[in-house]
Order: structure tokens, then C-alpha cells, then sequence
């Protein structure tokens, strides 16, 4: 049987069939076609501009390897003009984050960009293994994904940088949507859609330039490119609400694989239904604390080990390179129906449900983003601190590090924010 020829160039062979549309490409196509996709969700949004220094929230994860790994070529090819540079969050999680940064250090070298590397012991005091020793593993994703926002901001401010890009795909994305959903949440659920946020309350806007992309093909580009990335899953990430949504989300890709992208413009056009002074995307509040910011794309966390399986695969069907094998996704096509006109009609008898309006303002106590007194991370930290005991604890430090203590104070987060 015949090699089966490229879509786009019809000279190569196809050896790619992209999980977005089931379009066969060849290697170079694909990559070309991948890169030029991101192109043009930058220029289509005018996500940067000529001069501006950018931020790469980096994680040594695949999202944001590949995320940093774009950008560089794009502000090559195209002519931004961006000055890029890696920012890593140490969360101190052992056995994860400090083998994940030791990738990071490897692109900062591999890509020729500046890195600095944060960590929540100097901002806060404490790391996610003391948090989760003390709080446990259920709702652990909270505290690390609040006080992840607050340290990229605060980094980003170290550096004199005002912008931060993340690695948030269409599948995180199409996820939040769901959750918000299920929580009934559309304040967060706009927000969250948006792929450019900023305040005048904040010195820091966020954006998301892999927003449509998948996260099978950000595998495959990374594999397919030879990036150096970390696959290990976070080892306190399983307890997440969001693997709930995410198992979902796979379920409907399967059978309708456009399901990702259709969820994430829904989501878009149910955030044009919220009303800005409501949804706060005018005044950049703060995100949903496991939407956006969590253990998400952006730090590595693979889809509950498929994303792994499937480099796993590509490895293997390389070193098979006589034989061609090709998996697709049962050729079953979902039915598009039409909005109804009146849904937000409201039934005789019910009462429409009162959405909040957000003023944004700053905490009083760090100065942070806030539309309360004190911000979720203040709030999440008075309650470690009172539960933490009032003596010195000593916290032995690895053996590499000597017979050296290093020693945890109940005021550490003070010393951290002043």
C-alpha cells in the first residue's frame, strides 16, 4: 500500500494525523502549521508590542517549554521585537518541583534566555509540602494555585516586567468552563474565557497565546521539535475537582473531537451574557484559585497520565518505523443544534439569580489585587499561621546540604510580602 501523501505540500508522507481536525500532515507541515496557528491568535489579538519584555511562566512542563519554545521562534521569524525571559515558581513540593526546575535551567541555556526561580518559602513562609502536612491533600490545589498568581506577579514585579504569558491550551480552558458550569460560577466562568487580562488596580496583564491550542498536538510539536521537557504528574494533583472536568472533557473529544474548541467559544459566548461591572474582566479580579492558576498546563501536570502515554507512543512508533499504524477517534460526528432565541428567559414563579458586582481595590495587608480587605492568599495564610504551633520549628534540610537547619517562623509571611 501506498505512503499516504501530506494534505498541505503532497509531496511528503503524512505521518501525523492532527487530533484538532483529522487532518494528515507531514512533520515540517505540521510544525509550520502549529506555529502559524499561534501567530496569528498573537497578532489576531494584539497580544504584544514591538519592544515589550515578556515573562514566560515556565514550568519545565510541556505547555510552557513549548510556550517559550514558540515565542522564541516567532520573535525570530516574525519581528516582535519581545525581550523574553523565564519565570519559575518553586512551590517546594520534593520529588516533583526541584527535578522540574532542573529543566527549566536546561531551556533557559538551550534557548539563550534569562531565568529567575521565586519560591513560596521566602514569599510566604511556607512550602506545598508543609502545607499539605498541615492541611491535607483535599483542597491542597487552593492554596498552591492562589499563591502561584501572587508569586508570578511578584517575580514578574522583581524583574521589572509587566507582562506574563502562561501556557493554559484549549483543554484547560474547556475545562474551567466546565467547572465554572458545575459550580454555576459565571462570573469566574468570563473571566477565565478571556485571554488577556489586565487591571488598573495591577501592574502585571496575563495572557494565554496557546489558548487554542490542543494538548495532543503541544505534544506532538514538543516531541516532534526534540524538546527537552518534564512529564511527571504533580504528586499532589489527583485530589483536584479539575481531573473530574478533564476526564469529561477527554470522554467528549473522542467522539467529537472539534468538543474542545466548541466548548471553549460556548464558554466565550457565555461570557459576553456576564456584565463587566459583574464578571470583573474590567477590573482584572482575581481568578478562579484552581480555573487558571492551578496545577494546571502551565506547571507540567500531565491529563492524568494520557499525556505521557501518548509520548510514550510516539517513541515507540518511531523506533517502528517500518510499520504504519494509525489510532483514530471513532468516526462518529455530533449534531450541531441552534441557539434558542429566549434562553435567558426566566420561568414564571423564579426569581433570576443575583450576580454580585466586584469593586476592585488592594489588601490591606500585602497591597495585592483584591476586591476584599484581604486577598485569598492573606485569608489562606491567616489560617496556616494560627494553626501553626508559636515555637520555632527546625525543618532538617537535604543531606547535601550539611547538618545545616533552616528554621520556620509563624511571622515568615510578614518578612515575605514586606
Amino acid at each position: 500500500m501506498a505512503p499516504t501523501p501530506c494534505q498541505l505540500c503532497h509531496t511528503s508522507r503524512a505521518l501525523i494525523l492532527r487530533p484538532k481536525n483529522h487532518q494528515k500532515l507531514c512533520k515540517a507541515c505540521f510544525v509550520l502549521v502549529f506555529e502559524t496557528e499561534i501567530h496569528n491568535t498573537i497578532t489576531t489579538y494584539s497580544l504584544f508590542s514591538p519592544g515589550e519584555r515578556i515573562a514566560i511562566g515556565a514550568s519545565g512542563g510541556k505547555d510552557s517549554t513549548v510556550l517559550a519554545s514558540v515565542l522564541k521562534t516567532l520573535n525570530e521569524r516574525h519581528g516582535y521585537g519581545l525581550d523574553l525571559t523565564l519565570l519559575s515558581i518553586d512551590e517546594g513540593i520534593r520529588g516533583y518541583r526541584d527535578d522540574s526546575l532542573d529543566t527549566v535551567k536546561r531551556n533557559a541555556l538551550q534557548y539563550n534566555m534569562p531565568l529567575m526561580i521565586v519560591g513560596y518559602a521566602e514569599l510566604y513562609g511556607w512550602t506545598m509540602d508543609q502545607v499539605v502536612a498541615q492541611v491535607g491533600k483535599k483542597g491542597n490545589c487552593t492554596y498552591c494555585g492562589v499563591f502561584r498568581r501572587q508569586a508570578l506577579d511578584r517575580g514578574a514585579a522583581k524583574l521589572g516586567i509587566r507582562h506574563v504569558v502562561t501556557g493554559h491550551n484549549a483543554d484547560d480552558v474547556a475545562e474551567t468552563v466546565l467547572m465554572n458550569l458545575l459550580r454555576g460560577d459565571l462570573p469566574r466562568l468570563a473571566r477565565a474565557t478571556s485571554i488577556v487580562t489586565e487591571s488598573a488596580a495591577s501592574d502585571t496583564k496575563r495572557s494565554k497565546p496557546l489558548k487554542y491550542a490542543y494538548e495532543k498536538e503541544i505534544v506532538l510539536y514538543a516531541h516532534h521539535k526534540g524538546l527537552d521537557y518534564f512529564t511527571t504528574e504533580c504528586i499532589y494533583s489527583p485530589e483536584a475537582f479539575r481531573g473530574s472536568a478533564r476526564t469529561l472533557i477527554k470522554s467528549l473529544e473522542r467522539v467529537r473531537p472539534s468538543a474542545i474548541l466548541d466548548v471553549v467559544r460556548s464558554g466565550e459566548d457565555m461570557a459576553k451574557l456576564v456584565p463587566v461591572e459583574v464578571s470583573g474582566r474590567a477590573s482584572g479580579a482575581e481568578e478562579d484559585e484552581d480555573g487558571t492558576g492551578g496545577c494546571g498546563s502551565a506547571n507540567g501536570r500531565a491529563s492524568g497520565g494520557e499525556m505521557k502515554t501518548m509520548e510514550t507512543q510516539l517513541v515507540a512508533s518511531e523506533e517502528a518505523d517500518e510499520r504504519e499504524v494509525e489510532v483514530t477517534s471513532a468516526g462518529v460526528k455530533g449534531q450541531r443544534h441552534d441557539r434558542i432565541g429566549n434562553a435567558a428567559t426566566v420561568h414564571k414563579g423564579r426569581k433570576p439569580r443575583k450576580l454580585h458586582t466586584q469593586h476592585m481595590g488592594q489588601c490591606v495587608r500585602c497591597g495585592y489585587l483584591s476586591s476584599q480587605d484581604l486577598c485569598k492568599a492573606c485569608m489562606l495564610l491567616e489560617g496556616l499561621n494560627k494553626n501553626r504551633p508559636k515555637v520555632d520549628i527546625q525543618i532538617g534540610v537535604a543531606e547535601a546540604d550539611s547538618s545545616a537547619t533552616r528554621t520556620s517562623q509563624a511571622g515568615g509571611f510578614q518578612q515575605g510580602l514586606g
